[in-house]
Order: structure tokens, then C-alpha cells, then sequence
């Protein structure tokens, strides 16, 4: 964009190496530099300073916001100047920032968003089994150990910054939230069930939950329930933002089955591409899931002036007739709208009306330059 715009995302996302590689004579502060941040932190007016005394500097990037809500004054007055200056603000959490009472310059700047990779992207990094085991983070993705560059960044980021936020007060508790919540993942999201698990008060889950939301790292998908022709679930589903950090943080013992971890994981991959993909496209669609009260369930089901499409994802080479009875119930409910079942099989089909397409090919694909339509 060429006017102001806020860039959020979770950390290892490459907001930064994105800004550096398309903005390569912009003037950046980087406040994830110590010494930088004490300096704002102290006097947050500084930036004006330095802006009216560099002119020539046509863009003006400050690297993770948050960490000094205040500078969001300092860089308002300067929009307000109109030196035809361009400021890129990054973050990686909304929560000090909402705290803090800012209105995010009040509008006048657009407000974007940097997520793990999409497959399309990744091309010559990472392939679709090795997505489902780490995931897209490009932090994790580009290292050369992925799996143990994950653990770090679980153990060093989710926990340790959280703590260090000063966001929650005991990081034991949050620690077993963590391994909790992440049996919700790509499930119907049961608060009472968490807290009782974790052995804390629910409005303390509730709190985790909000956190997790507000630094990008899980977010809740609402039941679709516009015209609804039979009754449907009032619980969210819960999902983290990324399949590697759910399999990083997800207990497993020999109780736990892989089918089930694995089931989840290729959910989860699904629905951050989808979320991804609408992000990049300015969210042309809503999502949302559909499932009824007598449990039948769509997992993905995305709403917008260009359609409504239904999407099923099953951890199976081969489809059974039962696989295809939530979308053909969803279709009766919903005639208009175009259904599509991943599977793990290698062959494109069409059944009962339901187009059916290997999961590896369709997120392949998945282009932020390409309609939907264009991709079935």
C-alpha cells in the first residue's frame, strides 16, 4: 500500500524481512533493540524529533508497536503534519496497545496482517508432510533444524514473552493452560472443561484465551447460523494459529492416539490457509464452521458476496458414503452453495454432487491472487 498501514502478525512471520526487502532505504526502528527501547520508552516525543529531522526519509517503519503504545501519539501528530512521509507500524500484539485506550490512529491507516506460510509460498522450503509435522512458520521453516528451532520458539516466545509482558502472573498455570487448550484445537471450544483440566477458576481460562487472541496466536471460528433451517451449536471452535505450534504443544502419551493428533493437525492446516488466503484477498469472505445440534458437521464454511462454499476435511485416503453425508446436509439447508471435500487420496472426484480433491493439491495451490472458483 502507499499510504499508512499497521502489519500485525505473530512473531516469525517475517513481517520484518518482508519490510526490509521491499522498503530497503525506508528509516526503521527496531524496537526489539534494548537500548532502542528504553530510549523511546522514556522519551516517546524523540520520534517527532528525529522524523522533522530527516526529511528526505520517505518511509518510516517502527518495528513492534506495542512495546511503546505512546509512539502511536507521536507518529498520529506527524500523519497530522502531512509531510508526505509514510509510517509502517509492525506488531505482534494488540493487547497493550487496546489496553493503553489507542484507537490506532483513528483510521488513518490501513490495517494489515502477516501469517506462516501458505504452501504456494513455501515452494522449495517445505512440502505439505512437512507442513503437517512443523508447520509454515518461515522462522521454522527456513531453519535448519525445524523441529528443535520450534520447541525454541514454544519455550522462548509463547511462554517466556508472555511472562515477560507481564500478561499473566503465574506462568506455571499458563504452562498447563498451553498443554490444555491445545486438545481444543480444531474442536468445539468448552471453557468450563479447560479450567477444570488446568484446575483454575474459568475466568482465568477466559483471560489465557483473550491473551492468546490478542498476540495472534489462536483465534475462535463461530458457528454459521444465518437462515438457519434446523437448530446449530452455540460453542465456538478453537484453533491455534499454527500446525506446528499445536504439535509442539500437544501432549502425547500412549493414550493418545496419532490418528486423532493427526486428524487435528490437517484441520488446522486447512484453516490457516483459508484464513491466510482471505487475509491476502481483504477478507472477500466470513468463516465460519456448521454443525448441528445432532452433531453433524461442515468444518469450514466461508460466506460472502461471491458464494457460499462448504468445506470438509477428512484424514482418509479413501471416501466413504458417510464422509460426504455432513455436506450433503448442509447442501439441503443451503442449496445454493458449492461443496468440497479434501481427503488424503491423490485423485479428483466427483460424488453426490461434491467435488472431492487431494488436500496436498488444493493448498498447493492456493494462490492470494486467485478467486476461489479458480481453484476447484
Amino acid at each position: 500500500p502507499q499510504q499508512h498501514f499497521f502489519l500485525f502478525g505473530p512473531r516469525g512471520t517475517g513481517k520484518s524481512t518482508f519490510l526490509k526487502v521491499t522498503y530497503p532505504d525506508a528509516y526503521s526502528i527496531d524496537l526489539l533493540q534494548p537500548d532502542t527501547l528504553r530510549r523511546y520508552q522514556a522519551r516517546p516525543e524523540l520520534l517527532i524529533e528525529q522524523v522533522r529531522g530527516n526529511p528526505s526519509a520517505s518511509v518510516i517503519i517502527v518495528d513492534e508497536i506495542q512495546k511503546v503504545p505512546e509512539l502511536l501519539d507521536a507518529v498520529h501528530k506527524l500523519i497530522e503534519e502531512k509531510s508526505g512521509q509514510q509510517f509502517i507500524l509492525t506488531g505482534s500484539s494488540a493487547r497493550k496497545l487496546k489496553r493503553s485506550g489507542t484507537d490506532l490512529l483513528a483510521g488513518r491507516a490501513l490495517l494489515k496482517h502477516m501469517h506462516p506460510f501458505l504452501l504456494n509460498e513455501g515452494k522449495g522450503h517445505v512440502n505439505f508432510d512437512a507442513a503437517l509435522e512443523s508447520g509454515l512458520l518461515p522462522l521454522v521453516a527456513l531453519a535448519e533444524d525445524p523441529v528443535e528451532t520450534l520447541k525454541t520458539y514454544v519455550a522462548l516466545y509463547i511462554r517466556e514473552e508472555v511472562q515477560y509482558e507481564g500478561l499473566v502472573r503465574n506462568i506455571g498455570n499458563f504452562s498447563r493452560f498451553l498443554e490444555a487448550i491445545s486438545f481444543s484445537h480444531a474442536s468445539l471450544l468448552n471453557i468450563s472443561n479447560v479450567a477444570r483440566e488446568c484446575e483454575v477458576e474459568r475466568k482465568v481460562v477466559e483471560n489465557y484465551i483473550s491473551i492468546l487472541e490478542d498476540i495472534l496466536l489462536a483465534t475462535r471460528l463461530k458457528v454459521f447460523s444465518k437462515r438457519a433451517q434446523r437448530a446449530v451449536v452455540s460453542h465456538p471452535k478453537f484453533y491455534l494459529f499454527d500446525v506446528g505450534v499445536f504439535k509442539a504443544l500437544r501432549p502425547k502419551g500412549p493414550l493418545d492416539s496419532p490418528q486423532e493428533i493427526d486428524g487435528a493437525a490437517l484441520e488446522g492446516l486447512v484453516y490457516q490457509h483459508l484464513r491466510a488466503w482471505n487475509s491476502y484477498q481483504n477478507n472477500p469472505y466470513e468463516l465460519f464452521f456448521w454443525r448441528s445440534r445432532g452433531g453433524v458437521e461442515v468444518d469450514f464454511i466461508l460466506y460472502g458476496e461471491q458464494g457460499i462454499h462448504g468445506i470438509e476435511v477428512k484424514n482418509t485416503a479413501r471416501i466413504r458414503p458417510g464422509d460426504l453425508k455432513p455436506l450433503i446436509e448442509f447442501k439441503k439447508d443451503y442449496p445454493m452453495s458449492k461443496t468440497v471435500l479434501l481427503y488424503r487420496g491423490e485423485e479428483r472426484l466427483l460424488r453426490s454432487g461434491i467435488l472431492c480433491l487431494p488436500c496436498d493439491e488444493f493448498l498447493s495451490s492456493l494462490d492470494p491472487g486467485k478467486q476461489l472458483d479458480d481453484e476447484l
